[in-house]
């Protein structure tokens, strides 16, 4: 046998082979790896898109909180003023009552001391009589009348 010929002859399996390989085997071989790798680069291009909107959600959560934390350092502030105005409104109306109290006191004080002046003075005038009216009981004697007038003042 010639080596040609078997050549030739172990060629022609060889192509039939390669013929029905490359007509039923190869195209669903690559359809799927085809497949694979877009379903492959369609999980990259998600996890892309998740990390970019992860990102985001971030950047939006880290907006809202500083949002928020301003916004409860002005509530936190305003309530300091308005707690600060309530204490300064209680202080001058405590400040006002004291001075109504104190001017009640002063007046109550005036009333009592014009009370007193006058009982003071319808008790000398009182003891002044009395004392002129001893006087002019007893006979006339500096002795007595410098007597009468010590007990005068001390009774005054």
């Amino acid at each position: 046998m010639n080596i040609n010929a078997t050549l030739f002859i172990q060629w022609i399996p060889f192509l039939f082979l390669a013929w029905f390989a490359a007509r039923f085997i190869w195209p669903p071989i690559t359809k799927a790896l085809d497949e694979r790798a877009q379903k492959i680069a369609d999980g990259l291009a998600a996890a892309d898109r998740a990390k970019q909107e992860l990102s985001s959600a971030n950047q939006r959560v880290e907006q809202q909180l500083a949002a928020t934390r301003e916004e409860s350092t002005k509530r936190i502030a305003d309530a300091e003023r308005m707690a600060a105005g309530l204490v300064e409104e209680a202080k001058r109306r405590a400040n006002d009552e004291a001075a109504k109290i104190l001017a009640a006191a002063k007046a109550d004080a005036e009333q009592q001391l014009v009370a007193a002046r006058e009982a003071l003075r319808d008790q000398v005038a009182v003891l002044a009589v009395k004392g002129a009216e001893q006087i002019l009981r007893r006979e006339v004697d500096s002795q007595v009348h410098a007597e009468l007038l010590s007990r005068l003042k001390t009774e005054l």
